[in-house]
This record gives structure tokens, sequence and C-alpha cells, in this order.
């Protein structure tokens, strides 16, 4: 079986201890979150939990079984099985001496990134986009030193009318 990255909406009842009891569930069953945001959906009450998750086929619908079975659980979908968009927020905090911003500005440039602070000696900077770009940005940013590093994980929705 091919393990491939799966990512999954859950519409859940917006009540305390829900991103608890579907994170010990992953736990409980062996399976490892990758990436989980959780924030109000469209409908009052509720809210939407979009995991990224690495299995094969069988696991994902374990997943999915899994999920159903707890009461505050509405939804489940499972988005890479259609069009998506996903993406992702990353704040970077760089060594940047004056010397190295041209070159850094450069980097935040191409990656349509932006500067959001400016520090003496460090730039604060701001990237959206899906993992594989945030993932890049980061690689071309580390020779200079990333003093600081936070990731939003993956949100996601199926594209056009569905």
């Amino acid at each position: 079986m091919t393990v491939t990255r799966h990512t999954i909406s859950v519409l859940v009842n917006d009540q305390p201890g829900v991103l608890q009891r579907v994170s010990g569930l992953f736990g409980r069953r062996g399976f490892n979150i990758e990436s989980i945001t959780v924030g109000q959906s469209e409908e009052a009450g509720l809210s939407r939990m979009v995991i990224v998750t690495l299995g094969d086929q069988h696991t994902l619908e374990q997943i999915e079984k899994q999920l159903y079975k707890l009461i505050d659980v509405i939804k489940v979908i499972d988005l890479g099985s259609k069009p998506m968009v996903a993406r992702e927020l990353a704040l970077i905090k760089v060594n940047a001496d004056p010397s190295e911003r041209p070159e850094i500005m450069g980097v935040v440039e191409t990656f349509r990134a932006s500067v959001v602070d400016i520090g003496t000696t460090s730039l604060l900077v701001q990237v959206v986009g899906d993992t594989q770009k945030i993932d890049a940005m980061i690689e071309l940013l580390k020779p200079y030193g990333i003093k600081e590093l936070s990731r939003t994980g993956v949100t996601a929705m199926v594209r056009g009318n569905s």
C-alpha cells in the first residue's frame, strides 16, 4: 500500500474538549497528525478542523470511521480526493544585518512574501502558500540564520461549487 498525505476536513460541534477528543483518537490509533487547524465554520455553533495526516487508503478509511464514532463529529470530508485549495501561513524571523537585507528582500519578493517587522538585526517575514512553498522559502532563508519560526498548519477547501 502507498503511504500518501491526506487532508481531511472535519465539521464538529463547537464544544469544549472536542479538539482533545479528536487528537486523542488519532493518538490512540497510532495515526500521526502532521498539521491541524481549527476555527469557526460558516454555520453558528460548528467549527471546522482541517487535519493533515500520512497513511495508505486503508488508514484513511479507518480514520473516517473512527471520527464518525465521536458524538461531536458532524461531517468528515477527504479533501485530497477532490480539487482543493490549501494554504498555510508562516512567520519567519531571520538574522538580517543591514548589508544582507537586499539579498533577503530578493527572496521575500520572489515568494510574494512580505516583511512585517524590521529589527536592528532581524527581519520578520510573513509568507502564505502551500506547504511546498513555505518549505522552499525556509530552505532559502536558513543560510542567513532563522531565529524563530511559527507555522499555522494547513487550512483547505474544495474548489468551485462543491
